[in-house]
């Protein structure tokens, strides 16, 4: 593989791999739970639910997250990843408390994942658009994808 390749993935690659040690951290906080579990213990059966909802959105987060990436920028899709993980993180640990600790997660979260989404059809759409009709937007989807990552910021 060139090293100009690897130039344009490396925030994805990155993001990517922060994404798997997380993975990694929220499967020993469920081992951790699994040694100390007691009868009815709501301690352990929240850990396991967190894990397992973080782990059921975990290929679609992946998906949009390459997606976005390889078709528009890497720069904002790697930027929007860095805060999903960010959002899911507090999500896992805040459902371990009240129950309303970890809504701000999922809604943060719901929403990076529909700018991951937004981003991948419009850089899906341009690459049909520029193959079959020899138009391309894609300066202009890069433009407003690069404007409107630093609004996710907002909560």
């Amino acid at each position: 593989m060139d090293i100009d390749d690897l130039d344009n993935v490396i925030f994805l690659g990155a993001v990517t791999v922060l994404s798997a040690l997380q993975n990694v951290f929220f499967a020993y906080t469920v081992q951790n739970e699994s040694v100390h579990q007691r009868p009815a213990n709501t301690a352990f059966d929240r850990v396991s639910v967190a894990n397992h909802n973080c782990i059921e959105v975990y290929p679609t987060f992946l998906a949009l997250l390459w997606t976005a990436g390889l078709f528009v920028n890497q720069a904002p899709a790697a930027f929007a990843g860095l805060l999903y993980l960010v959002v899911r993180h507090k999500y896992f640990v805040g459902y371990l408390g009240e129950n309303s600790q970890s809504l701000p997660g999922f809604f943060f979260g719901k929403r990076l994942m529909a700018f991951l989404f937004i981003m991948s059809t419009a850089g899906i759409v341009n690459y049909a658009t520029n193959y079959f009709l020899g138009i391309n937007f894609l300066f202009y989807i890069q433009t407003v994808t690069k404007a409107s990552a630093a609004l996710l910021l907002i909560p």
